[in-house]
């Protein structure tokens, strides 16, 4: 065969695939075919965990409503904790809230990797072996943000609130006694838990950022003095109005932060020598006269 052949065949044969590259790039007609079919996915398997948690309603919100009448047993309160509903269809509104709570957090696992697979695309080859850890970190973050809310924010919130209660003014004062409805106790429940299970997310966050390049372990300490800021404001705003209870949200958030720090500087990108000029002038600045 003549040089000129083999150099013809040589260039006809398909290039290697490099690992290291993403996919073709999508147009955004097909981005939006993407993000149609992974919410129909999304929709489905939360509509069926939510089908699920319906037939359990009972036991969930036997749980969720262990902290509230520990709180009330230990305030000294009369009788057994007790939640009402003002109309006929409250109870059913309520155990219906209740149940897409119980479907979010089992349907999670899901959701997670479909929130993966939509970005996938734009990811290289070796970044896309990353989807078992990324779903059962998101999933375990989640779950425990969860967790922490109930078994150490709930009973400060509702010692708290409950604490409230009682006789103003001696024997023949007025005397305060809570009513609380079903549907406004689920309600703030679920309001505080899918808080603290966002909340939770921010290791994993910031570390996706800092393997992307975005930030890096040096501008996270930078930022730090700004977190304690913006915890504080986050708190305040998803919690309750008593000092406690956003304590009790924002020392966790700075937490996490720090945590976060830490794995940018093992799993990160490494800071530029030029973010390391930076960073070193800016401890100079603050450093006192």
């Amino acid at each position: 065969m003549s040089n000129a052949k083999a150099k013809a065949v040589k260039d006809a044969e398909p290039a290697p695939i490099d690992e290291d590259e993403g996919g073709a790039p999508m147009t955004f007609w097909e981005h939006l075919d993407e993000l149609r079919k992974r919410l129909v996915y999304c929709f489905v398997a939360f509509l069926i965990c939510a089908v699920l948690t319906w037939e359990y309603r009972d036991p969930l919100l036997d749980v969720i409503s262990r902290p509230f009448k520990l709180a009330w047993a230990s305030q000294g309160l009369p009788n057994q904790a007790t939640l009402h509903f003002e109309s006929p269809q409250a109870a059913f509104i309520a155990y219906f809230q209740l149940s897409l709570l119980g479907s979010i957090v089992l349907s999670a696992p899901i959701l997670f990797y479909q929130l993966w697979a939509f970005i996938a695309p734009g990811l290289y080859a070796r970044e896309k072996r990353f989807v078992i850890p990324f779903v059962l970190s998101a999933s375990s973050l989640f779950a425990g943000g969860c967790y922490f809310g109930w078994r150490v924010a709930f009973p400060i919130t509702f010692n708290y609130f409950l604490g409230l209660a009682g006789t103003v003014g001696g024997g023949e004062g007025v005397t305060i006694t809570p009513t609380v409805m079903m549907g406004e106790y689920i309600d703030f429940v679920t309001r505080m838990l899918l808080a603290f299970g966002i909340v939770f997310e921010i290791p994993l966050l910031i570390l996706f950022l800092s393997l992307a390049g975005i930030v890096n372990y040096l501008q996270l300490i930078r930022f730090g003095r700004w977190f304690v800021l913006v915890s504080f404001v986050v708190a305040a705003i998803v919690t309750p109005p008593d000092i406690t209870s956003q304590i009790v949200m924002a020392v966790p958030m700075l937490i996490l932060y720090v945590l976060s720090i830490g794995l940018a500087f093992l799993f990160g990108k490494k800071p530029t020598e030029a973010q390391r000029e930076a960073y070193r002038k800016s401890k100079e600045k603050t450093k006192p006269a």
